[in-house]
């Protein structure tokens, strides 16, 4: 459970210019107080204790203002960046290294029925301030989603993708 926390600092101190000591990491910054909630809350959600896993995330989100839900799963080195306003829905998949900046949300289109309704993220993926990934999709490994972009189709791996809608701009073989 802590080899994710341990693979987050690190990847947050090769990320993140303004992160001078592990300690000052692990202490600091919400991105690490929001991902030790999720696992608590994630590891109740798998017991379903489903009101105490809740419980647990609006309480990290109150005090972090990220919103992981407990049904969520997150792989190791996540960068959540100037976390305030992320919400990452309960069915979403992270891969690991991936940097989500301010404002973005996981989430779903309120249309889709079943049990995959949010989007699944590659490895090595950035996703900018602001930008809004929806529905059940595909975020390939090593793209970039650009600030403020909306994203409703498959994104392609080593593709960068902006606007609105989000459209691809360039693929990196």
């Amino acid at each position: 459970m802590f080899y994710k926390i341990k693979k987050d600092i690190e990847y947050i101190m090769e990320n993140d210019p303004a992160a001078r000591t592990k300690l000052e990491v692990f202490l600091l910054y919400p991105s690490i107080h929001a991902r030790l909630a999720h696992m608590f809350s994630h590891f109740l959600y798998k017991k379903k204790l489903f009101f105490l896993a809740r419980l647990i995330s609006q309480l990290a989100r109150f005090f972090t203002g990220i919103e992981i839900h407990p049904g969520a799963t997150l792989g190791a080195g996540i960068l959540i960046d100037h976390g305030m306003g992320v919400v990452i829905g309960e069915t979403a998949q992270i891969g690991n290294r991936v940097t989500i900046y301010h404002g973005t949300t996981l989430g779903g289109t309120g249309k889709d029925k079943g049990r995959k309704r949010h989007p699944t993220v590659g490895d090595n993926v950035v996703i900018g301030a602001g930008a809004k990934v929806l529905g059940n999709i595909n975020i390939g490994s090593n793209s970039k989603i650009g600030s403020n972009s909306v994203v409703i189709n498959d994104v392609p791996k080593g593709a960068t993708v902006v606007g609105i809608p989000g459209k691809v701009v360039k693929i990196n073989k």
